[in-house]
């Protein structure tokens, strides 16, 4: 509202006390929160003085503590390859799959990967506050939401519930986890039909919702997590314990998750059980602010990137024309993905995501040029899904 407001050409505005910090966010407008209409009568009869109310002066640097944020990397043992994965993800912007047996600790990474992103800009910051502003979410004296959102639905959830609508149209989990991450945990639960819908908002970063009275779009630039067993029982390829299911529930198993919703995931990780080794030791891991602090340098250089590209914040943004220029490969390099592609049967989308996974690797590297080394393992990242998926 305080928004509409602005750009109305208004200059003061009366919203609930509980909401005056939220409103007093957006900056060239006067809000008063008033705690009745009684006080609002008065106020505006000149029977009564109200202050404006000045926004919280915490930045954008200093986000809330809530309890996601007291998690850290460091406390998972083990599963190197996997936090390499959810590095790159962060760092790209990448949508990332972990597949692997019952107690590899794939929800205890993905509920780690907010704390490696780098903190939201002012534009993403007052862009989240909106939709959960909306949404009802922001609790009373509440302003700007600095820390990047993570969402966890139930696999029961609607269609509606995910995406968002109603009979009072609002935004679904995909939207309030916008500019943050939304992560689906155990992937084959979850109806099919309610995967499918997320095809189109994962691809434009917004959802449309019609309705007869008009209709809505709201924002879904998110970073996507899924995780799921090999099979129904967890243990299909497992090299330690046998596999109970059939045949026929594997591919039935599998089936839930399609090729083209694939297709939309850019990094696909192994998650194996971890030894007793590296759960007993006491060797220090990295700890989440190293890691985002790399992060940090790599979303740097892709900001100074796409500086003048619209609607570009990230690799995992970029348009075909973005992709041919900057993820550039030599003759070699070539080669490898072509013999990569006919081997794998990978899809034109998938080569134009393999590009871009390698961009990211080149630059949490520093260098200006995709190198051999970072498309192998860029492809890497695609192999798993036709070893365990297909």
């Amino acid at each position: 509202a305080a928004i509409e407001a602005k750009a109305r050409g208004k200059r003061r505005l009366l919203v609930p006390e509980q909401n005056a910090q939220e409103a007093a966010m957006v900056p060239g407008i006067e809000v008063f929160g008033v705690k009745g209409l009684r006080q609002a009568w008065d106020f505006l009869n000149g029977d009564g003085e109200l202050a404006p109310v000045v926004p919280g002066v915490r930045g954008l640097n200093e986000p809330e503590v809530r309890s996601q944020d007291l998690l850290d990397l460091e406390e998972v043992k083990g599963q190197q390859n996997v936090k390499r994965a959810l590095e790159v993800a962060a760092a790209g912007s990448h949508n990332l799959l972990m597949v692997g047996p019952p107690g590899t600790g794939k929800s205890m990474l993905a509920r780690r990967l907010p704390t490696i992103l780098p903190g939201m800009t002012e534009e993403e910051a007052i862009e989240t506050t909106r939709i959960h502003s909306i949404a009802g979410t922001l609790g009373p004296g509440e302003g700007l939401v600095r820390s990047r959102p993570f969402r966890s639905p139930h696999h029961t959830i609607s269609n509606a519930g995910l995406l968002g609508g109603g009979s009072n149209p609002g935004p679904g989990e995909i939207s309030l986890a916008n500019n943050g991450v939304l992560f689906l945990d155990e992937l084959p639960e979850f109806r099919r039909q309610t995967l499918e819908v997320l095809r189109q908002p994962l691809e434009d970063g917004q959802v449309t919702i019609s309705r007869a009275a008009g209709t809505l779009t709201f924002p879904s630039k998110v970073l996507l997590v899924g995780s799921l067993n090999p099979c129904p029982c967890g243990y299909f390829a497992d090299p330690t314990r046998t596999c109970s299911c059939s045949r026929r529930q594997v591919e039935k198993y599998r089936q839930k998750i399609s090729g083209p919703l694939l297709d939309r995931i850019d990094l696909h990780v192994e998650v194996p059980l971890v030894d007793f080794r590296e759960l007993s030791s006491r060797t220090p891991a990295e700890n989440s602010e190293t890691v985002r602090e790399r992060v940090r340098i790599c979303r740097a250089r892709q900001a100074d990137r796409f500086r003048k590209a619209v609607g570009v914040r990230s690799n995992a943004d970029m348009r075909p024309g973005q992709v041919s220029r900057f993820c550039e490969l030599n003759g070699k390099s070539s080669g490898l993905l072509e013999q990569a592609m006919e081997q794998l049967s990978f899809s034109a989308r998938a080569y134009d995501r393999i590009l871009k996974v390698a961009r990211t690797v080149a630059d949490l590297e520093g260098t200006d040029t995709v190198e051999e080394t970072h498309l192998m393992e860029a492809i890497h990242y695609r192999s798993l899904d036709r070893r365990l998926m297909g």
